[in-house]
């Protein structure tokens, strides 16, 4: 489709509004200043997503001991983040475009903020993920935030503002697991989602004082509806994707979870190509340039889930001479209690199955310091870097390098030992890749559509990521589930019936997930290399 005949399309799509850049609100003629107190604002505003998923990834190993019986679906906690967040930004995504972009951007804030007060309040893993839920709608700033800067900053400083965006995600990094470390280690896991939702609270206030309305506005019903559809369907998908392996792959009632997810999503796009004002627009979503970017943003996002994950539960694992001292305490202190009687300390042996090499035993903090810090900071400055190549050459080179980072990051974390030593340089470099990846796509989005189309097509960018950091988590528990680990007990030399250790899991479950996302990573980067889009240099989307 050739420019012109693009946008003959969005002029027009049912209900759009074209406008000049004086009408949106555009900052044209506003000092530096002015520029980037708005610029420092939005972006601080929409850290409360990536701030809480790098903090609650990295606890999940300390949060887990709460809610006993989980196993393995505590990444549920991540997962329905994810989950919701791809149903929820779309529909946020479009609202902002309908009724403001700016009063939805404090609207999640809100819904942020009641969340982060039900998951630190509750001992119940039904109303932990009730908040997590609600916590998801964060997701959705980052798709309205870079409306936001699409219409008010002047065009020349557009692709450098969505780099500076995707910096935030690299200080979330930084500073994510550094306070979540502090709090952990010093109070508890809930103190995490009190200061997450002081933050937003604090911030709430500045982003309306600071930060202008867009004055774009697009006059069309909001399909709930296809909402509906696309949460229910990827929800039953991911189930099945998760549960699979306790439940059997082939069992028909395993089954049924996958059918009716499919035909779930199958009614979804029916749904999106026959109404006239869709959640997602069919015709824009197939449409080259923007099917193969969220193509590679789906299957590159299995990696970011599960290496944020496994790193955290990784290091903060104890090691296997802890495992086993704990285990053998517990089963001498049983048999006393039962007994009566004393027992010397060396007569219960305790020995674990082979494959349990991973535990560090890091605190919080720990693993913020000497794992989470390096990738944050090449991620900060690689997302400014790649909003600047975008500038000059375009945005698909920076991608390009990004998953040549993710596919081998990917591949060391499967085969290389799980030393600190390792943690600490693959993350680093994968942060490389972390940073170039979230700078260069929303840049890619920005010059594929016209201006009318920007809340929808981020939002289809939103959907995608968070649907690929929710598959590759869901496919990784399904791994973990398969590799438990087992304790073999003797007394006085007598054998016991063996017992699963909770909570860990055989090096060869992570090994298999990073092998599975270093594949969906490959995949990624050959949509990227055959991608003619982004070979130009970024223009802010004067191209449209």
């Amino acid at each position: 489709m050739s420019t012109k005949s693009h946008n003959r399309t969005a002029a027009e799509s049912p209900g759009a509004v074209i406008t000049s850049d004086a009408e949106t609100g555009r900052l044209d003629g506003a000092s530096r200043a002015r520029i980037f107190s708005v610029l420092a604002v939005i972006v601080l505003f929409t850290e409360v997503a990536p701030m809480q998923y790098t903090i609650v990834a990295a606890a999940l190993q300390k949060i887990a001991p709460t809610f006993p019986g989980v196993g393995a679906n505590i990444n549920w906690a991540i997962i329905i983040f994810g989950l919701i967040g791809a149903a929820a930004s779309p529909l946020l995504g479009k609202m902002s475009d309908v009724w403001g972009k700016k009063r939805m951007f404090l609207v999640c804030g809100v819904l942020f903020t009641i969340g982060c007060v039900l998951s630190a309040v509750t001992d119940s893993w039904t109303v932990f993920l009730i908040g997590r839920a609600l916590q998801a709608t964060a997701i959705a700033t980052a798709v309205i935030a870079y409306g936001l800067i699409r219409d008010l900053l002047p065009r020349a400083y557009v692709p450098l503002g969505l780099g500076i965006t995707a910096t935030g995600l690299g200080f979330s990094a930084i500073t994510g697991p550094l306070l979540g470390g502090y709090l952990v280690d010093n109070y508890s896991w809930r103190a995490i989602f009190w200061v997450l939702a002081g933050f937003t609270v604090l911030m709430m206030p500045l982003v309306w004082l600071v930060v202008p309305e867009s004055r774009l506005r697009v006059q069309e019903r909001i399909d709930v509806l296809g909402a509906v559809l696309l949460s229910a369907g990827a929800g039953l998908t991911l189930v099945y994707l998760d549960k699979g392996q306790d439940w059997g792959w082939r069992e028909p009632t395993t089954l049924a979870w996958l059918i009716g997810g499919i035909a779930l999503l199958a009614v979804f796009v029916v749904v999106e190509l026959k109404i006239s004002r869709p959640i997602m627009d069919m015709q824009l979503l197939f449409h080259p340039r923007v099917a193969l970017v969220l193509g590679g943003a789906l299957f590159a996002s299995f990696l970011i889930g599960v290496q944020s994950y496994a790193l955290g539960y990784m290091t903060q694992s104890p090691d296997s001479a802890t495992v086993t001292a704990g285990i053998e305490q517990a089963t001498l202190g049983r048999i006393q209690q039962t007994t009566g009687q004393p027992m010397p300390t060396d007569a219960v042996q305790v020995t674990l199955d082979p494959g349990y090499s991973y535990g560090n035993s890091f605190t919080l903090l720990d693993f913020a310091l000497r794992v989470a810090l390096p990738q944050g900071v090449l991620a900060m400055i690689c997302g400014v870097l790649a909003g600047l190549i975008a500038r000059r050459i375009g945005a698909r080179i920076p991608l390009v390098v990004a998953l040549l980072v993710f596919v081998a990051a990917g591949v060391a974390y499967a085969v290389l030992p799980h030393t600190p030593t390792v943690f600490v340089w693959v993350s680093a470099v994968f942060g490389i890749g972390f940073g170039f990846y979230y700078a260069s796509m929303p840049i890619l989005m920005v010059e594929a559509v016209p201006q009318e189309q920007q809340g929808i097509s981020l939002g289809m960018l939103g959907i995608m990521q968070s649907m690929g950091v929710a598959v590759g988590l869901a496919i990784v528990t399904a791994c973990l589930t398969a590799s438990p680990i087992t304790a073999h007990i003797s007394v006085a030399g007598q054998p016991m019936p063996d017992t699963v250790v909770p909570q860990l899991f055989a090096d060869r479950g992570y090994e298999l997930g990073f092998w599975f996302a270093s594949g969906a990573a490959l995949i990624a980067l050959i949509i990227a290399v055959i991608m003619r889009h982004g070979r130009t240099p970024a223009t802010g989307g004067t191209a449209h």
